[in-house]
């Protein structure tokens, strides 16, 4: 059975990857991560997927095909990520207000994120990969939300690379959920016990973090973003504080080994200062 299409909108069998990452390619990347390790490698990577509709307009595909060839680029990123030792990925796959967008267009993106879970259920055998989803689950339809919630479970265990899916999300309401969720949780303390003293009812940063729909992971190293924007749009705004922030004008399913090269080269490049910030902060938070 396929499950994802390629940039022609061609069906790719099951041993796709199999073929496009063995070979002198696959060789060739090798050695370049074995010098790139040579410097600090970033333990998490986040990504802005943007230029999907760009790429197929400019390609004169047929419509939705954009998000099929940026599927395709997510998967291939995983598998560098792997080989390199990046053990977090973060992938903004779509935003709450992505809603807004024509029906179709958004139906389609349902289908293929559903195709993806089934793909990233067999590739979670191959890598020990586990998925996560992050996000306003309750918004999605009930059996996109089924699946997304067993392959959580049956990857749950799975430790060698983490791959969070951002999906009916923005930070904004992320931070409104985390908020909601301290005040449940210290109003059931507060019921447990009436003579609890007023510091067990007060929401403390640590409160607010653990109910995040990001507290499953660190704290992003690198933010990319590709298609040439430089906008968060509403994506980590809580997490990204000490974070290098990268821009590609490579749209997104064009993106590929040698721009995370250049990625990681750039942060080796400035590890010091933002290693510097982060312990700023925390000495900070130690008083």
């Amino acid at each position: 059975m396929s499950f994802l299409r390629n940039k022609t909108g061609m069906l790719i069998n099951e041993d796709v990857l199999g073929r496009l990452f063995s070979g002198w390619t696959s060789m060739l990347r090798k050695c370049m991560f074995r010098v790139l390790r040579a410097g600090p490698i970033p333990r998490h990577v986040a990504i802005i997927m943007d230029g999907n509709r760009r790429y197929a307009k400019r390609k004169r595909l047929q419509e939705g095909t954009g998000h099929d060839a940026g599927a395709m680029a997510l998967l291939y990123l995983l598998v560098y990520c792997y080989e390199l030792g990046i053990k977090y990925v973060t992938a903004y796959a779509f935003s709450i207000d992505n809603f807004k967008r024509n029906p179709e267009e958004v139906q389609k993106i349902m289908d293929l994120m559903m195709e993806s879970v089934f793909l990233l259920a067999r590739l979670s055998k191959i890598y020990s990969l586990r998925v996560h989803f992050a996000g306003n689950l309750q918004l999605l339809s009930a059996d996109l939300r089924k699946a997304a919630k067993k392959l959580m479970e049956n990857t749950a265990d799975n430790s060698n690379l983490v791959l969070t899916i951002c999906v009916s999300y923005t930070c904004s309401d992320e931070i409104l959920h985390a908020i909601e969720e301290s005040c449940k949780e210290k109003t059931k303390i507060a019921g447990r016990d009436d003579r609890g003293q007023g510091t067990d009812r007060v929401i403390k940063l640590v409160d607010i973090e653990k109910h995040m729909y990001m507290a499953v992971v660190p704290d992003p190293d690198i933010i990319i973003r590709t298609g040439g924007e430089w906008r968060l749009s509403n994506f980590l705004l809580w997490q990204s504080c000490c974070c290098h922030l990268s821009s590609i004008f490579t749209v997104w399913p064009e993106f590929g080994v040698l721009h995370l090269v250049w990625v990681v080269l750039d942060f080796q490049h400035k590890y010091t200062y933002f290693a510097r910030k982060k312990n700023a902060i925390v000495d900070l938070g130690n008083g």
